[in-house]
C-alpha cells in the first residue's frame, strides 16, 4: 500500500494539525504520537512538488495555525486568548487546580451543579426547569477549547489527589478503592453541556470532538462502558486524529467479535487502519492478514517507532521470540532514548536468558530516566533473572508508585510473589492486574496457578478457562485446563482440553481443530510427551485400553521427533514441550526455582526451527514405556515386554522395576518355549 504525492501531503497536513490541536489542549501523549508518525512519513519527491505546485502555503501560514473556521468559536477564542495562555501555562507547570479555576472557578461550578440537583427534584418538567433557570445559572459562554482545558485539568487534578490519598502499594490499607473525586463534577457538567446543545433551538457551533472524548473517558472511569463507547465513537468521527481517543476505544474492546462489530462504524481513513492493527495486536491476534496490515503501514511510515513496536509485539505474541528480540533491538538502535514498551523487550530478554543484553538495557533505562515506570520494570526483570526476587519486587512496587495502572508491574510482581511462596500477595497482584486490563491472560493464568498450588481446583479451573479464552491457540493454556480437570476427576473433559492443547499451537498452520481419531494425531509434528502421557493416563483410568496404548506409543515416539517431523508443529513454540517452556515471559510462572530454570534453559531451543530432533528420553516417555511393557505382559507379548524393559534399563529410569519385568518376561518365554517342545 503506497500513497500518491497528493495523499501524502494531505496526510502530512492532517498530522501537523493533530499535533497543534492536541498540544493546545495539553493532550501531550496524543500530540507526541502524531508527531512521531509525522516524522516517520517520508517527504514526497521534490520533482512532484515542483510540477504540481503542491506543498506551498499562502503567506507561509499553515492551516493548523489559523483561526477556528467557525466564526463564533473563533470570536470566543480571540476574546479568551489571554486567559487561555494563562491557563495553559498553569497546566504546563502542573498547577491543575489553578488552570481549571481560570475558566471554571469553584463558585461558578457549585452554582451550576447545585441548580441542576435542585431542578432534578422539582415537579416541573425538564424543559420548563431549564428555561426557568436564572441567567447566572446557565453554562458559561466559553470556547470549546478553553472548556476542554479547564475540565481536563480538573480530571488530572483528581487523579493526582487520588494517588496522593492512596496507601502504599500492597500495604495493609491499599484496597484500590480510592476514587477520583472530580469525576462526578466533570460528568455532571458535560452531561448538562450536551443536553443543552441538544435542547437548544438556536444554532450552536459544531462540536470539535474533544469534549466527547473527555466525556467518554470520564464515563469509562465510572464503569459506564456502553455510554462511553458511544461518545468516543462520536469523537473520532468529529476529529479522527486524536490517538488518545482510539486508545480508549481499544481499552473497551475485550474480544475480536467486538472489534469486528464496531469496524463498519469507524471513519474510513488511515487512522481506522492503524487502530484495527494495534487493537488486533493487543488482542493477541495472529495470522497473515495482520502481518500484511502491519507491513502495509510500515511501507507508509517506514521508521515509525509505534508501528515497529506493534510488529515486534506481534512476533512476541506469536511466540517468535528471536524475531521479536531483533525487532526491539533495531527499534532501540533507531530511537535510543525512547523508553516506551521497553518493559516488553525486557520480558523477551528474560525468557531468552540474555543476561548481558538485559543488563545493558537496565543501565540504559536508568541513565535516561530512572523514574519512568518502564525503567523500573526493566530493572526489576534484571534482578529477577539474578534470582534476587525481593529486589525485583521493590522495583515493581516503585513502578506502581509512579503509575498504578502499569500492567506489566502488577503481573510481574505477582510472579515474584509466587517465587517467594507468598500466595496471598501473588493473588492480590494478579487481581489488580486484571482490574487494570481484563485482557491480560498472564494475570488470569497466574491466578489459576496460584489457586492450583493452594489445591483450590475449582477456582483454578475458572481462571485457566479465562486465560484460554484470551489465548485459544496457546497450548500452554489448554494444558493447564486439562491438568486441572484431571485433578478434579473429570477425565473426559480433561482429554478434550489436552487434545486441544496438542492442536492449539498448530492452529494457524491449517491444522484440524479437533481430533477425530488417533490417526489425526499421527499427522501432527512433534508434540509434548507430558500432554500425551496425561491423555493416555486418563484413557487408562476410563478403561479404554486401546486409546491409552495409542497415546502411550505416541509419547514414546517423541524421543526421536515423533511419527512425523513436519516443520509445522515443532518450531517457534509449537507442540514440543521445549518450545512451550519459553513461549512467553512467565506464561507459566514457576512455583519452584526448578521451573524457572526450565523456562530460561530451554530458550536456546525454543525459538525458530528447534524441536524437530526429538525430546530424547524424558520422565514422561519412560513412564509411557513402562506402561507399554506392562501392557505387553498382560497381552502375553513377552518379547515386546522384554525389549521395552531392556530399553528402560538403558535409560536409567525405574531400573529395578524394569529388571524385574525382564526376569518375568524371560521366564514366561522359557515356559512357552518348553511347552512348544
Amino acid at each position: 500500500m503506497g500513497l500518491s504525492t497528493h495523499d501524502a501531503l494531505q496526510l502530512k497536513g492532517a498530522l501537523q494539525t493533530a499535533v497543534v490541536k492536541c498540544s493546545e489542549r495539553c493532550l501531550y501523549q496524543s500530540a507526541k504520537w502524531a508527531a512521531e508518525l509525522l516524522d516517520a512519513l517520508p517527504d514526497p519527491p521534490a520533482d512532484d512538488l515542483d510540477q504540481k505546485g503542491a506543498g506551498r502555503l499562502p503567506n507561509n501560514v499553515h492551516p493548523a495555525l489559523t483561526a477556528n473556521s467557525d466564526p463564533l468559536e473563533a470570536a470566543l477564542e480571540a476574546t479568551e486568548l489571554n486567559r487561555y495562555l494563562l491557563a495553559k501555562s498553569f497546566f504546563d507547570c502542573k498547577e491543575f487546580d489553578r488552570c481549571a479555576a481560570v475558566f471554571l472557578p469553584e463558585s461558578l461550578l457549585s452554582g451550576i451543579l447545585s441548580s441542576k440537583q435542585n431542578n432534578a427534584g422539582s415537579p416541573i418538567g425538564k424543559g420548563k426547569a431549564s428555561a426557568a433557570l436564572p441567567s447566572q445559572q446557565r453554562l458559561p459562554a466559553i470556547s470549546q477549547k478553553s472548556l476542554f482545558l479547564a475540565l481536563y485539568a480538573r480530571v488530572i487534578s483528581g487523579e493526582k489527589l487520588r494517588d496522593e490519598e492512596s496507601e502504599m502499594i500492597m500495604g495493609p490499607q491499599d484496597l484500590g478503592t480510592v476514587v477520583n473525586k472530580q469525576l462526578l463534577t466533570v460528568s455532571r457538567f458535560l452531561e448538562r453541556w450536551f443536553a443543552e446543545r441538544k435542547g437548544e433551538e438556536v444554532d450552536l457551533p459544531a462540536s470539535q470532538g474533544f469534549l466527547e472524548y473527555l466525556y467518554g473517558m470520564v464515563l469509562m472511569k465510572e464503569k459506564n462502558d456502553s455510554a462511553a463507547l458511544d461518545y468516543l465513537m462520536e469523537s473520532i468521527h468529529l476529529f479522527p486524529w486524536n490517538w488518545g481517543c482510539w486508545l480508549e476505544i481499544t481499552n473497551l474492546i475485550a474480544r475480536v467479535e467486538q472489534l469486528n462489530k464496531i469496524a463498519p462504524h469507524l471513519p474510513q481513513n488511515i487512522m481506522s487502519f492503524i487502530f484495527h492493527a494495534n487493537t488486533a495486536v493487543n488482542l493477541y491476534q495472529q495470522g497473515q492478514d495482520l502481518a500484511a496490515s502491519l507491513a502495509d503501514l510500515l511501507n507508509i511510515f517506514p521508521t515509525s517507532s509505534f508501528l515497529l513496536t506493534c510488529k515486534a509485539l506481534f512476533n512476541y505474541h506469536s511466540k517468535d521470540l528471536m524475531a521479536a528480540e531483533q525487532g526491539f533491538s533495531s527499534l532501540l538502535a533507531l530511537h535510543p532514548h525512547r523508553l516506551d514498551s521497553l518493559d516488553h523487550y525486557s520480558n523477551i530478554l528474560y525468557v531468552l536468558n540474555l543476561r548481558p543484553k538485559l543488563a545493558f538495557l537496565a543501565h540504559l533505562c536508568s541513565g535516561i530516566d530512572k523514574f519512568r515506570p518502564e525503567s523500573c520494570v526493566v530493572i526489576g526483570n534484571y534482578y529477577s533473572l539474578l534470582s534476587l526476587h525481593e529486589k525485583a519486587v521493590q522495583y515493581f512496587r516503585r513502578a506502581l508508585t509512579l503509575d498504578r495502572t502499569c500492567l506489566s508491574a502488577w503481573t510481574l510482581m505477582g510472579h515474584e510473589y509466587v517465587e517467594l511462596k507468598n500466595t496471598h500477595a501473588a493473588i492480590e497482584s494478579y487481581r489488580r492486574a486484571v482490574d487494570v486490563n481484563r485482557r491480560d491472560y498472564r494475570a488470569w493464568y497466574g491466578l489459576g496457578q496460584t489457586y492450583e498450588v493452594l489445591e483450590m481446583h475449582a477456582y483454578a479451573l475458572w481462571y485457566y478457562k479465562k486465560a484460554a479464552g484470551l489465548r485459544p491457540w496457546d497450548g500452554k493454556m489448554w494444558q493447564a485446563v486439562g491438568s486441572c480437570l484431571q485433578k478434579m476427576g473429570r477425565d473426559r473433559d480433561g482429554i478434550k482440553a489436552l487434545k486441544r492443547a496438542l492442536l492449539a499451537d498448530s492452529y494457524y498452520d491449517s491444522t484440524s481443530s479437533s481430533f477425530g481419531s488417533t490417526g489425526a494425531v499421527d499427522r501432527m509434528a512433534q508434540m509434548d510427551p507430558e500432554v500425551l502421557l496425561q491423555i493416555a493416563t486418563m484413557f487408562d483410568r476410563l478403561d479404554e485400553e486401546e486409546e491409552a496404548k495409542a497415546y502411550m506409543e505416541l509419547c514414546v515416539a517423541q524421543e526421536d521427533g515423533g511419527a512425523s517431523n513436519a516443520k509445522g508443529g515443532g518450531g517457534g513454540g509449537g507442540g514440543g514441550g521445549l518450545g512451550n517452556s519459553v513461549a512467553i515471559h512467565r506464561d507459566s510462572p514457576g512455583i519452584a526455582s526448578d521451573d524457572r530454570e526450565d523456562e530460561g534453559g530451554g530458550a536456546d531451543r525454543g525459538g525458530g526451527d528447534g524441536g524437530h530432533e526429538g525430546t530424547g528420553v524424558t520422565a514422561a516417555t519412560s513412564k509411557a514405556r513402562m506402561w507399554l511393557a506392562r501392557h505387553a505382559m498382560r497381552a502375553e507379548d513377552y518379547s515386546m515386554a522384554n525389549r521395552l524393559a531392556t530399553e528402560l534399563c538403558q535409560d536409567g529410569v525405574e531400573v529395578e522395576e524394569a529388571k524385574a519385568l525382564i526376569r518375568e518376561a524371560r521366564s514366561r518365554m522359557d515356559i512357552a518355549g518348553a511347552l512348544d517342545r
